[in-house]
């Protein structure tokens, strides 16, 4: 049953997709993962994906128990190919006190505003609190999301935008401009929106899974986001790029290095990644201190459970505050052992 009214609180709590949308708040998020990112980090708090497969479905499972917060559960990514590939994502939130069941969430839309508010809260460790000129390569959803949580927390200077599709990257300049009283073009070129950016973000999938950014176009006081290589096969940056880095901030220390084929390559050009890469926890908790003025700071990101938790419990207070989302009839038993 829906209700527009104070929710239970012993019954679980369903969020829809369109729910998410409506509760969704790039500051709240923000704010969210900073506190988490925060916290006092323990490897065994978010483990690594598991994974499981036939050769027609899969299933992804990201769990984590934040050390923020009061729930903690599992985000569930499955996947079909027996018509195209469908899949679905659905995120199951547990009290940390009880273990009771208490939501579950649509995870589609979690995905995506979980991704751009960690970028965020990276690429703001990385740069000067001065107008900086953005360089966009991509224009598609994750672009989108990613350069409007960065306006939440950098003031831009000017907005260049490249994708291959000329009415695409032009619709994207059109809606961003003005953002932070900047600019935003349209270029032919993703060399042109890279030479002489501040910060550039890479947010467009390769077509043969080649880099999209080339280290000749990236000056030596650069801030990068980079957050389309979350696989051994796919590629972004260029080894030699990632080898001029002054420091490679990560969300997820063993998945990026060890899971991105970008730092893949890298490692494998003859790059000590392990010298360069420090964890986003290390930077917010103050253990480790980055010159935001000086040599190219990259923020890699391969996503994490713990992201999609306490953004989903952001989500979850704000329904229960708002009175949105589906009460289910039932719940689960929840026993002494």
């Amino acid at each position: 049953m829906s209700t527009d009214g104070e929710l239970p609180q012993n019954l679980p709590l369903f969020l829809t997709d369109s729910d998410v949308a409506k509760l969704s708040d790039w500051p709240e998020a923000i704010r969210a993962i900073r506190a988490a990112y925060s916290a006092a980090d323990d490897e065994a708090r978010t483990p690594g994906r598991i994974f499981a497969q036939s050769e027609r479905e899969w299933m992804r499972i990201m769990p984590s128990v934040p050390g923020s917060g009061q729930l903690f559960g599992a985000k569930s990514i499955v996947g079909s190919f027996a018509d195209g590939l469908r899949v679905s994502y659905l995120i199951s939130l547990f009290e940390k006190d009880t273990a009771d069941l208490v939501a579950l969430v649509d995870g589609n839309r979690v995905t995506g505003l979980r991704t751009a508010a960690t970028s965020a809260v990276g690429a703001s460790t990385l740069v000067p609190q001065r107008p900086l000129q953005i360089g966009v390569i991509g224009s598609g959803f994750e672009a989108r999301s990613h350069l409007t949580a960065l306006s939440h927390l950098v003031e831009f200077a000017g907005i260049r935008v490249f994708s291959p599709t000329p009415s695409n990257r032009e619709a994207f300049a059109r809606e961003f401009d003005g953002v932070s009283g900047a600019a935003a073009v349209a270029v032919g070129s993703a060399q042109e929106a890279a030479e002489g950016a501040d910060l550039i973000l890479c947010a467009a999938r390769s077509r043969d899974e080649s880099p999209t950014l080339l280290s000749d176009w990236v000056g030596h006081n650069t801030a990068i986001v980079s957050i389309g290589s979350t696989t051994p096969a796919q590629r972004e940056l260029p080894a030699d790029l990632i080898g001029r880095a002054a420091v490679v901030v990560v969300d997820t220390y063993d998945e990026v290095v060890n899971g991105s084929g970008d730092m893949i390559a890298a490692r494998a050009d003859g790059i000590d990644v392990d010298s360069v890469v420090v964890t986003l926890n290390a930077v917010l908790s103050g253990a480790t201190q980055i010159n935001p003025e000086q040599g190219i700071r990259i923020y890699k990101s391969t996503g994490s459970g713990l992201q999609d938790i306490v953004v989903a419990e952001m989500l979850l207070n704000r329904a229960r505050a708002e009175g949105i989302g589906t009460v289910l009839p039932v719940g689960i038993v929840t026993t002494r052992k």
